[in-house]
């Protein structure tokens, strides 16, 4: 499953090699409500075919209008805004009198589309910068903390897993939620040392390691944009992996198992070296309740908490210490 970015990126590449006009159309400011957040992307066909959102449907309706009606004519990128009246707030479903501002760039060969995609597939962060005036495109690589950036000259988009997603068990469940979340904009990684539970693996675009977790931890040094869920239910693969990434700055650790068997994995946990701080942080059982029984059912809750954490938001139910870990990962947005 790719990201809703990449399927916007390869839509543009496949158009630009059939010789189709297309535009590249990208949220960059926001004000008050917004359907969609900065550095949403769509692609439009000169036939108003699109891919991807920059709104609920009401701004794709009149880019689709406007491209149909008038044809593709720029040859320049151009800043547009949408919903800076009450009528057009209306008009274009924009909640609350939002106003969004959108760049639409003309796309060409030297937009560097596919050498964008043949880096993605290397699994690089790329910085996608465009002059606004010339539309000239440079690539480079970027930083795990690079947000986009836009000025009245250069609009740069940061494109590739800015989170990453450790997994520890090559099971069932691990091949759903590495699907999911590899759409998500993770950079998934498996990790599971039995080879009972590696054969017959595959899954595109998801890295399978068969060193001891731990040491994969340690390795992979787990940094705020990052989460490490171990779904093996044996200690002695878990255990250790589930300390070391505790001690780290990983944004969401999370274990599965019962309430009995993650009280027990606490005990466990205190015997380690860490702080009642450090084991708090620990998400088990993982995942928020929603009557999940199937690992289908299941990696969707998995991913819905991971999600809130990972946005800051405080979920019902949640003991004291989980709430004071979600206000600190807010902060740190």
């Amino acid at each position: 499953m790719d990201s809703i970015d990449l399927e916007v990126l390869k839509a543009c590449d496949d158009w630009i090699g059939a010789g189709r006009k297309c535009e590249l159309v990208t949220v960059i400011k926001t004000w008050g409500s917004s359907p969609r957040p900065e550095g949403s992307m769509l692609a439009i066909r000169e036939d108003g075919c699109v891919v991807g959102s920059v709104s609920g449907g009401c701004i794709e309706d009149d880019l689709i209008d406007r491209v149909c009606g008038q044809g593709m004519t720029r040859t320049r990128p151009e800043l547009v805004t949408y919903g800076i009246t009450a009528d057009e707030a209306h008009r274009f479903g924009l909640p609350c009198g939002g106003t969004i501002q959108l760049a639409i760039e003309p796309l060409h060969a030297g937009s560097l589309v596919k050498e964008l995609l043949q880096r993605l597939a290397r699994r690089e962060l790329v910085a996608r910068r465009l002059d606004l005036a010339t539309g000239e495109v440079g690539l480079s690589a970027a930083g795990a903390g690079m947000n986009m950036q836009v000025s009245q000259q250069v609009l740069t988009t940061i494109h590739g897993p800015r989170w990453r997603l450790l997994l520890i068990g090559a099971g069932q469940l691990s091949r759903f939620l590495a699907q999911i979340a590899a759409g998500m904009d993770y950079a998934v990684t498996v990790c599971d040392p039995r080879e009972e539970y590696r054969e017959g693996w595959q899954l595109p675009g998801v890295d399978l390691v068969h060193a001891m977790p731990d040491d994969v931890v340690i390795e992979m040094k787990p940094d705020r944009r990052s989460a490490v869920v171990a779904l093996t239910h044996d200690p002695k693969l878990d255990d250790l992996a589930l300390m070391e990434a505790l001690k780290s700055e990983a944004f969401y650790v999370g274990a599965i198992g019962s309430r009995a068997n993650n009280a027990k994995r606490r005990e466990r946990l205190r015997l380690f070296d860490l702080s009642g701080e450090q084991i708090a942080r620990l998400h088990g059982p993982v995942g928020v309740y929603i009557g999940s029984r199937t690992p289908a059912e299941i990696a969707v809750s998995i991913l819905a908490e991971m999600t809130a954490v990972k946005n800051g938001v405080a979920l019902a139910g949640r003991s004291k210490s989980d709430a004071a870990a979600v206000a600190a990962r807010a902060s740190l947005r």
